[in-house]
């Protein structure tokens, strides 16, 4: 008994020192923190400087389970004298960045995941068509050579190859950087940091949908707003309190049940599959490129062995079933080939060979971006053909409409087919008659198949007239209300 009243002693002592007049948040929280006695001597020394210093980084340590475990600030930053990015800091010899291979000392198997995953190459956009837009037409080598539109926008999502300058320190225009495909000096790729938000590492923050928004949003690859019209996203609103988002093993139908995340759907476990940090692990189609293709497709190319896009998708079902039938996932399915098809076939496939006669005719100059239709056709599958495809991914109907198909059939119709034929007149006024001819050729082509015989009026009497019945009959039932 005489322990027990020790010990509710000491909890009450411990709830009036947290709850006391006159503290800060600081302080009180760092009551909260056990002593230092079972840290190394290294991250003793590290924990009570930045207890002082850096107060908030200091207790969103103290949530974290690497507090738990005795992991401190030296056992993650610790480095060897031949590191690149190596410096003296309080007498040892530390790194600012901790990468995914000093990561991998405890979280190996995450880590081999990760680096088999898209996440990990992300830092390729950096001698991209895309960086040259903020690199070249956007911005400016203001910035100790370069863009600030680059070092600003797109290498803190696509990350930034870490430079050491001569002194030692890390260059700044790419230090800070959190990107998921960071370059690292140790020569790793990848930013864990880009997910797990230092220093708390908190699970449920990793979990929740803001975690994938700081990257995957906006006008190009809008998942999280579709996410958020889906009825995913709105159950996640309405139930975010049932989601028991800080489960240690988090499996959909077991820990929780109201709705997913994009976790529960790219990594999280179920009652049949592993946690994994590859998110394209359960992804059949690419909706990256300007033409969608299976995700194996490249790999298969290039003769290398590769996950299935069939048992990637079988996974994706699998993830599904804890809270769908079979028959709905499989015609969910049906719905969402069938819209990512569409637009390849009439869009897609037709717009890029149109671009590629343009080039090869060599009626365009070689410098990007410096002509209309250069910009029209960025526009329809960069902008509105990703959104599409991405908004049937999701189930998002206004995505793949309205700010989808809607746009890109607008572009395609209004402003590609009218900028194709202005080559065409010039090369025509030019005296280029073979020139000219050729490009013709190509787009009679396309617009004489069946799905687009509708904007030459060519389409068959019966087509029309079926389609002028459906109208009809549907207008009809609705005539007396």
């Amino acid at each position: 008994m005489k322990i027990i009243r020790n010990v509710l002693t000491l909890s009450a002592f411990a709830v009036l020192a947290f709850f006391g007049s006159g503290q800060s948040y600081a302080e009180s929280q760092a009551l909260m923190l056990k002593p230092f006695a079972s840290l190394s001597e290294e991250s003793k020394v590290c924990a009570s400087c930045h207890k002082e210093k850096n107060p908030s980084l200091y207790n969103q340590w103290g949530h974290s389970k690497h507090y738990g475990a005795n992991v401190g600030c030296y056992e993650c930053h610790q480095a060897n004298e031949s590191d690149v990015d190596a410096i003296r800091h309080e007498n040892f010899t530390i790194s600012v960045i901790v990468s995914p291979k000093d990561c991998s000392s405890c979280h190996n198997a995450e880590v081999e995941e990760f680096a088999k995953s898209h996440h990990a190459s992300a830092g390729r956009i950096i001698g991209s068509l895309d960086n040259m837009l903020a690199e070249v037409i956007e911005g400016a080598l203001t910035m100790n050579g370069q863009s600030p539109a680059a070092v600003n926008g797109c290498w803190q999502c696509h990350g930034s190859e870490v430079k050491v300058m001569a002194n030692g320190d890390l260059d700044p225009t790419t230090w800070p950087n959190t990107g998921i495909g960071r370059l690292n000096p140790d020569g790793s790729v990848g930013a864990c940091t880009a997910c797990h938000q230092r220093h708390e590492f908190s699970l449920a923050q990793a979990r929740r949908p803001e975690a994938c928004g700081k990257c995957h949003l906006g006008p190009d690859h809008p998942q999280k707003e579709i996410y958020e019209e889906s009825k995913h996203g709105i159950n996640f609103q309405a139930n975010v309190d049932r989601l028991n988002l800080n489960s240690s093993k988090w499996i959909v139908g077991e820990d929780y049940d109201a709705a997913p995340t994009c976790a529960t759907c790219h990594m999280s476990a179920t009652s049949e599959l592993p946690v994994t940090h590859d998110v394209g692990d359960r992804i059949s189609w690419t909706l990256r490129p300007a033409i969608s293709e299976k995700i194996d497709a490249q790999a298969i190319k290039a003769g290398k062995e590769t996950k299935s896009w069939q048992d990637r998708r079988a996974d994706m079902q699998a993830v599904c079933s804890a809270c769908h039938t079979s028959s709905m996932i499989d015609n969910f399915y049906q719905q969402f080939d069938s819209l990512v098809e569409l637009y390849n076939d009439k869009f897609a496939r037709p717009g890029k060979k149109l671009m590629d006669t343009l080039n090869a005719q060599g009626v365009m100059t070689p410098v990007a971006f410096d002509e209309k239709i250069e910009w029209t056709w960025f526009y329809l599958w960069h902008h509105e053909g990703r959104r599409a495809r991405h908004g049937a991914a999701m189930m998002a109907p206004d995505y793949t409409q309205w700010h989808g198909m809607y746009e890109v059939a607008e572009r395609f119709y209004m402003e590609l087919i009218p900028e194709y034929n202005e080559y065409i007149e010039k090369a025509e006024h030019d005296g280029k008659t073979e020139v000219a001819e050729a490009l013709k050729a190509v787009l009679q082509e396309i617009l004489e198949s069946p799905e687009h015989l509708w904007f030459t009026g060519n389409e068959p009497q019966d087509v029309k007239d079926a389609r002028k019945k459906a109208q009809a009959e549907f207008q009809s039932r609705y005539a007396n209300q």
